[in-house]
């Protein structure tokens, strides 16, 4: 009888193992990580790409950390640790994508010109590694006043091939343009293009910006949040878009003339100013936005802006998020084989 009792207690106790293993609880990194982009390398690790941000001395142009399971990550340093001839600071909203034919990584960042005319640019960077370094290209792709020119998102249509970057922000429409071939220039003849605009009179679509395509069953979902990321007024949202093609025409979810659409994911009593949100799929076929989001508690605002996951499903052809909102309690995790 001794024998059996401590088999069912083992039994128990493995079983309850088994079940903490399988969840997770939001935030997935807990220190400043803001705009996180998240692939998964070649080598079938995941990587997660941020904002410039530092601890004490340790300040990284573009973060990099690493995960076998998309719960916990690991900071592995800077991406990008050589600034680039033509900016400074403020290496923003980093895009990597992994070109299988070339065995190269692209990354693709904002960054402030030191000319005040000049403004901010998008700059593209190679690396042979998922975690870096990267190296510069040598010049920008494209440059502009103020922030008109940051957020990009690069992506290859699996339909008809063509190379996209996605854009924009500062009041103004998100834009695409194809690239070349090479992936470090836009193909000739080529110019941007508005898909989805912003819209003065919405509360969170004054301005748009963090583009993110995601390709699922036959539709092209354009995630974008709004209308302001940060400070002590951050009003942020994640808001989603979707078309036949690539470069649209796109319709908003919750379309309301004159204020765009209605937020998929937005603020509780806990996150705070959600958004700029990336989508990745586990080994189960399922998808999984990947954002950052501010804690509304004091200890949780000194981390800054730290990374969450929740999972999306979709219904009618439109993904949405169960709890329309940063997830605050134990959740399934996703699944990796």
């Amino acid at each position: 009888m001794r024998v059996r009792y401590c088999f069912f207690t083992w039994l128990i106790i493995t079983a309850a193992t088994a079940s903490a293993q399988n969840t997770y609880t939001n935030p997935v990194y807990a220190s400043d990580f803001a705009d996180p982009t998240v692939i998964r390398g070649h080598d079938g690790v995941f990587y997660a790409y941020a904002t410039n941000s530092g601890s004490g001395s340790a300040f990284r142009n573009i973060q990099v950390a690493k995960s076998d399971d998309l719960v916990t990550w690991r900071l592995v340093g800077d991406a990008l640790p050589l600034k680039p001839v033509w900016a400074d600071r403020d290496f923003w909203a980093p895009h990597v994508l992994y070109d299988a034919v070339r065995k190269q990584y692209f990354l693709y960042y904002s960054g402030e010109s030191p000319d005040e005319k000049t403004g901010k640019c998008i700059g593209v960077a190679v690396s042979d590694k998922p975690e870096g370094p990267f190296r510069d290209t040598g010049k920008p792709l494209v440059c502009g006043e103020s922030f008109i020119n940051i957020d990009p998102m690069a992506f290859d249509d699996p339909v008809t091939g063509q190379k996209w970057l996605y854009w924009g922000s500062a009041h103004l429409p998100i834009h695409l343009q194809e690239l070349a071939d090479d992936r470090v220039s836009f193909k000739t003849g080529t110019r941007p293009v508005d898909v989805v605009s912003a819209y003065r009179n919405s509360e969170y679509s004054k301005l748009i910006e963090g583009a993110w395509l995601h390709y699922h069953n036959g539709y092209y979902y354009l995630f974008y949040s709004g209308d302001n990321c940060c400070g002590d007024k951050a009003n942020y949202a994640v808001m989603v878009s979707r078309a036949r093609k690539a470069d649209g025409p796109f319709e908003a979810f919750g379309n309301v003339p004159g204020k765009g659409g209605t937020p998929i994911l937005a603020k509780n009593t806990t996150w705070l100013a959600p958004g700029h949100n990336s989508v990745i799929t586990d080994d189960g076929g399922n998808d999984w936005i990947v954002y950052h989001a501010i804690g509304a508690s004091a200890a949780l605002k000194n981390k800054g802006r730290v990374m969450l996951i929740d999972r999306l499903q979709y219904r009618d052809d439109w993904p949405y998020i169960k709890t329309q909102s940063p997830a605050t309690t134990p959740q399934p995790a996703p699944v990796i084989k």
